[in-house]
């Protein structure tokens, strides 16, 4: 499909679109229908991987699909989250926290990435952290990071108790039974665990200004500057206006 297709209907965008649905349709039954709503977000999960696919396949990459992207990817996970805290209310400062950590980084990083002119908050080939470069730079590792956030959430999701919202009990419970649910939450730990460092190092990298955002902060603060004293001087022009001798 040609490029000249109208953006919004790019087919990576169309995927984009379903996602959307797919997860208006499983937060619509998250207290009613648990098997429904695991399905419906794993499936809205599954196409988050298509789409970049997609984009790359048919040369259909743009800023609106990567924009589109993220956004679904951060409301996805917020919403889970915000379940999370309700199936156990004991901890649902710690869900609150992973919410907030989670978008002020993606932000973070988004922002800074925009004033350094960089076409891809992924382009980190000038951060000194190596955790951070082997993130972005490591589509593998990256994934199964990402994964293993998801998948955890979710499984905590899956096996939480209506009989106990104690966190700690409802895994213990979840691990004496060696149940399936609390295999794939052990395999989709130290995923869970390097994507919240990542997140912390994330907000450290973007908040270490690189040289072109001091700059354009410069930049923006020599204007602010400017403005100021030619409204000084046309006041003092207007109050004290310039007269001419006649010889």
């Amino acid at each position: 499909m040609a490029r000249s297709w109208p953006i919004y209907l790019y087919v990576p965008n169309l995927i984009g679109y379903a996602r959307i649905l797919a997860n208006l349709v499983a937060f619509a039954f998250a207290f009613s229908n648990k098997k429904l709503f695991a399905g419906l977000y794993l499936l809205s999960f599954v196409c988050d991987e298509l789409d970049g696919r997609f984009a790359r396949l048919l040369n259909q990459t743009s800023t609106f699909g990567a924009v589109l992207d993220m956004v679904t990817d951060r409301v996805s996970t917020a919403g889970l989250l915000v379940i999370l805290t309700h199936n156990y209310k004991g901890c649902y400062g710690l869900f609150l926290g992973l919410l907030g950590l989670d978008i002020t980084s993606h932000w973070f990083q988004m922002y800074s990435t925009f004033l350094a002119s960089k076409t891809s908050h992924k382009d980190v080939a000038d951060s000194k952290s190596r955790l951070f470069r082997a993130y972005y730079q490591h589509r593998l590792f990256m994934g199964y990071c990402c994964v293993g956030a998801e998948v955890l959430y979710l499984v905590l999701y899956v096996i939480a108790e209506e009989e106990s919202n104690n966190l700690l009990h409802v895994v213990q419970a979840a691990a004496r039974k060696l149940s399936f649910w609390a295999f794939l939450g052990l395999l989709a730990l130290p995923g869970w665990a390097i994507k919240q460092v990542v997140n912390f190092v994330q907000i450290r990298s973007a908040a270490d200004l690189p040289a072109s955002i001091t700059i354009y902060d410069l930049k923006g603060q020599e204007e602010s500057e400017l403005k100021a004293l030619e409204s000084v001087l046309h006041v003092k022009k207007r109050h004290h206006p310039v007269t001419t001798n006649n010889v």
